[in-house]
């Protein structure tokens, strides 16, 4: 144990040392965290705690404020690709692709949108079933017909759908849906057990509908289109989407990006969908996708693919989050001009929400001066 922790001591000072070097290649400006109105030695104290095994199985923090990055931390520890399996003990740096998991899920909200505005894809009124014609027996049924795009962007389709197993049991409905012949059939073939708009049900086949929908009316791969209209824009060319079959993604939970190009999502996001002078997501699309929809564990409430708990964050007012298997984070709060990226490996296990919380509640958040 004593020789790990050394060898978790060398990695932390390595990490940061390339990420120093690396600086110049990226367009994030740093900043000092004291400048940025952090206490000065809050990596440090971040070090200490995943030195100590109080942050176990963390792999990166990456902190923006104000356009400008505040600090990063890399780490080593055990990863996991999707659908790929074990990938050992990686020593991260910031050049290292990270399983996004389902904050894939809000990168599809936005690529949703960004369509929506080009009139490539349906209104969010409009039948899912009705979209896939070819699905007769889905279409002729009146009830099946009230569940909506929108309905599919809140999961609030009222359908049966049970993620809650491990995703290794084949009764699990992602699972059951990516071993289908027909991953949308299986999906709005499900049987209805609620009223379409009265019950949130976490659901990846809701996102796999979207995704199908933006790539059918673009005419070309989600990936093709989201490096065209989102990733090229903002300068993000590390990235990889994992596919069932070529060209064809997991929309649900596939995409792989460093942690830093993820800071520049929740950048643009505080930018209200403008990057170098240009407008890549609506801001009304925004604006609608952040409205409370449904309320989803408590007091977390949800919008179109997107998570915005209003409690048990201190300071966490306007906060909006994506968040992924295994402890992925994006958070971003709006008063604070604050951009959060977190990245670890807790993948599959029922506590995994705890670590980036910890890091956000314990470390990033009360670090800020004056709070």
């Amino acid at each position: 144990m004593a020789k790990t922790r050394e060898l978790l001591k060398g990695c932390i000072l390595v990490c940061i040392l390339s990420s120093l070097q690396s600086f110049a290649m990226e367009e994030w400006e740093p900043v000092s965290a004291a400048e940025a109105g952090f206490s000065w030695d809050v990596g440090e104290r971040l070090d200490r705690a995943f030195e100590s095994g109080e942050l176990e199985n963390l792999h990166s923090v990456i902190v923006v404020r104000d356009r400008r990055l505040v600090f990063e931390r890399y780490y080593r520890g055990y990863d996991r690709k999707t659908r790929s399996g074990p990938l050992g003990n990686v020593t991260f740096t910031p050049d290292t692709l990270h399983d996004l998991r389902s904050i894939s899920k809000s990168i599809v909200s936005l690529l949703y949108g960004i369509a929506l505005a080009e009139g490539k894809v349906p209104a969010l009124e409009t039948s899912l079933v009705d979209e896939f014609p070819a699905y007769d027996d889905l279409e002729n049924d009146p009830d099946r017909r009230r569940i909506t795009v929108a309905h599919a962007l809140t999961m609030t389709m009222g359908l049966e759908w049970n993620e809650d197993l491990p995703y290794t049991d084949p009764r699990n409905s992602e699972t059951a849906m990516d071993r289908s012949r027909d991953r949308i059939w299986y999906v709005l073939g499900r049987p209805i057990v609620a009223d379409p708009g009265t019950t949130w049900n976490y659901t990846g086949g809701a996102t796999e509908v979207l995704g199908h929908l933006i790539s059918k009316g673009v005419g070309r791969s989600l990936l093709d289109y989201a490096k065209e209209n989102l990733f090229g824009p903002l300068s993000i060319t590390n990235i990889e989407w994992i596919e069932y079959s070529k060209g064809e993604v997991i929309a649900a939970s596939g995409l792989r990006m460093t942690p830093r190009d993820l800071a520049k999502i929740g950048q643009l996001i505080l930018n209200q969908g403008r990057w170098d002078g240009m407008q890549l997501v609506p801001s009304e699309w925004l604006a609608s996708s952040f409205l409370e929809r449904v309320s989803a564990y408590g007091p977390v409430k949800y919008g179109y693919h997107w998570w915005l708990p209003r409690q048990g964050y201190k300071w966490s007012d306007g906060l909006v989050g994506a968040q992924g298997n295994g402890g992925q984070r994006l958070a971003i709060f709006p008063y604070y001009q604050l951009v959060v990226v977190i990245t670890a490996g807790n993948y599959n296990q029922p506590n995994q929400s705890a670590l980036p919380r910890k890091v956000i509640q314990e470390f990033v958040l009360p670090a800020l001066g004056g709070n």
